[in-house]
């Protein structure tokens, strides 16, 4: 149940009201931005809202009892650049910047916008863009009941790399570097220096951020590390936005593949594994007992 501002439950009680709606944005960087359906900017917990122009937002769903709701929200692209108006430019959208950013949803009474409720929050899901266009798809809180909790018994390690769980200082220069791109075959692939201590695969499944440039701040994933001499090869699993230049320097963090002995020849932290690296296979667990076959006979598994 709702506790409404006082001014604002007597204003929806009157014959006449003066209502709009408002979405504040919160963005994993922190940014907050703020749009209203309303023709004149509004000042609502703190966040001054725009007039969305050309943006509207579908009716919001919702299922009974835990069911997770849903919704849209729809507008036209920014050019890039500084933060513009609407704030909804395709670089930002493009690096991932909009990925599981917060949304709350206020109805406001615009004559005073001090009177205003807060009617759901969300998350961003998936964004599809269409030319100069963009759809945001609104997933209620509900979601959130269906990602899996608790830990699975696996063979391989389910802390990530760095975490406290993991113990490893990713500070560490034997698992850090700073290279430079000299240059890159496409958004895909970058040629780098800087990397000559370190072996082919070391930065498999690695992490790197872009430090300078136009894609400061952009990070995602390292597939491949390979090296021809003093130049070091970086495939990515996901494209960058725009290509990354030569002369950007990018920071790189070593990889982990999950396994018992990369834990203990990479990283030397066997004792902080996290997953259970002598359990029984899919090859023992599809075994039966057979004559002279030497399996499933009662011995020990581990020597």
């Amino acid at each position: 149940m709702k506790t409404l501002d006082p001014g604002l439950a007597a204003h929806l009680a009157g014959r006449m009201t003066s209502l709009c709606a408002v979405w504040i944005l919160t963005r994993s960087d922190g940014q907050r931005l703020g749009f209203t359906d309303h023709d004149r900017s509004l000042t609502v917990d703190g966040v001054v809202c725009h007039p969305a122009r050309g943006m509207e937002a579908s009716a919001d769903t919702r299922g009974p009892g835990l069911a997770a709701g849903g919704g849209e929200v729809s507008g036209a692209l920014d050019a890039d650049g500084p933060v513009p108006l609407d704030g909804f430019a395709e670089a930002d959208l493009e690096a991932g910047r909009w990925d599981g950013a917060e949304v709350a949803v206020h109805l406001v009474n615009w004559a005073q916008p001090a009177q205003a409720v807060l009617l759901r929050r969300a998350v961003i899901g998936e964004v599809t863009r269409a030319g100069r266009s963009f759809r945001a798809e609104l997933r209620g809180l509900g979601h959130l009941l269906e990602a899996r909790r608790g830990r699975v018994f696996a063979s391989r390690c389910d802390a990530d790399l760095g975490d406290t769980r993991c113990g490893i200082a990713l500070t560490d220069p034997r698992y850090r570097a700073v290279a430079t791109v000299s240059g890159a075959a496409d958004a895909r692939e970058l040629t780098v220096t800087g990397l000559t201590g370190f072996d082919a695969g070391w930065f498999d499944g690695g992490r790197f951020a872009v430090l300078n440039g136009p894609l400061t701040g952009f990070a995602g994933e390292v597939a491949r590390h390979a090296r021809s001499g003093a130049a070091a090869t970086l495939s990515l699993w996901l494209t960058a936005p725009q290509p990354i230049g030569a002369g950007t320097q990018i920071e790189v963090t070593a990889g982990c593949d999950k396994r018992f002995a990369t834990c203990r020849a990479k990283f030397a932290n066997a004792v902080n594994f996290r997953g259970f690296p002598h359990m029984p296979g899919t090859d023992f667990v599809l075994a039966y007992p057979g004559r002279n076959t030497g399996e499933n006979d009662g011995g020990a598994l581990v020597g």
